[in-house]
């Protein structure tokens, strides 16, 4: 008996909608985002802008650099310390990351006022648009030498001033910046993890009041179990951040301090600090191109681990 041939569907106007509603994306990603990744060139270039030529034109006259772009990041006496901060200080945003955020969403999902819990909402997300800038000031304001509130409080009691910028408060600052992080932070996180609680069945919660529950238990039985899935994606594409520092909150929040270097010096801040001084683009480029391959290849094992474990949360 012969196969009878399945035809293939053919295209229709519904087909032609989808293309042309996904065509600005499909644009805008080809233009923004392959398009530039051309200029990887550059880490492997001893570039050097030629008189009264273009871009393009430089980069292929200058010269090839091999591998000694990247020597940069392991050539430094403070290697060791850049690349202890930023993992190090990566790997507690990871894990407070997803507890304090995922605590708040379910208290603030738990309170029996939704006008009040509307404003507890607004109020943690709103440091989410500030700058880091602006949030530094908000610390300085804190921290100041001179007319901060601390220094105030310490004398006030008797004490003498802290240089809060000076090395003697050196201890004090991975707390600091960790603290930073979790305040400007957490908002987001926390309502990501609140819109998925609200997507939850009601239904769960009214059978688990009528077999007695308490609210602990279908937190721990309900909420958590349901939650699991988007607290590993968020976790997943943290991880795939390991290797990047937040720039603003490194830099701009210990007003550049010298002296607080060991407990701030990351490797986005190192490079700056570099490229400042050497004024030297395809060392920067090699050092964003190592982050970026060391970051796709953590986004990888994380997510080989997770299918091993539970291949319905993993991306792919």
């Amino acid at each position: 008996m012969a196969k009878a041939k399945v035809k293939g569907k053919k295209f229709t106007f519904d087909d032609l909608e989808l293309i042309l509603l996904s065509l600005p994306t499909v644009v805008w990603f080809a233009i923004f985002s392959y398009l530039p990744m051309f200029g990887v060139i550059i880490a492997f270039k001893t570039y050097r802008l030629q008189p009264g030529k273009g871009f393009l034109y430089s980069l292929f006259k200058s010269k090839w650099a091999a591998f000694k772009n990247f020597e940069f990041l392991f050539a430094s006496s403070d290697t060791w310390i850049m690349f202890r901060n930023t993992i190090g200080y990566n790997l507690i945003f990871i894990i407070l990351g997803v507890v304090i955020p995922v605590s708040l969403a379910i208290m603030i999902s738990n309170l029996y006022s939704q006008r009040l819990g509307k404003v507890c909402q607004t109020a943690m997300f709103l440091p989410h648009f500030m700058s880091w800038v602006v949030a530094s000031y908000f610390l300085f304001a804190f921290l100041s030498s001179e007319k901060g509130l601390v220094n105030s409080i310490i004398v006030s009691m008797g004490g003498t001033k802290v240089n809060w910028y000076g090395a003697e408060a050196l201890n004090y600052w991975p707390f600091f910046l960790v603290m930073m992080n979790i305040w400007k932070g957490t908002g987001y996180g926390m309502v990501v993890y609140l819109a998925t609680i609200t997507g939850i069945d009601s239904t769960y919660y009214e059978a688990a009041v009528i077999d007695g529950a308490t609210k602990w238990q279908q937190t721990t039985k309900i909420t958590i179990p349901l939650l699991k899935q988007i607290m590993v994606i968020m976790t997943i594409m943290a991880i795939g951040r390991i290797f990047n520092a937040d720039f603003g909150l490194f830099y701009q929040v210990p007003k550049a301090s010298g002296p607080l270097s060991n407990a701030t010096l990351t490797m986005d801040v190192f490079i700056y600090n570099a490229l400042t001084k050497m004024n030297n683009i395809g060392m920067s480029s090699a050092a964003a191109l190592f982050q970026s391959v060391c970051g796709c290849i953590t986004i990888c094992i994380a997510n080989w681990v997770v299918s091993k474990i539970d291949n319905e949360s993993a991306f792919f």
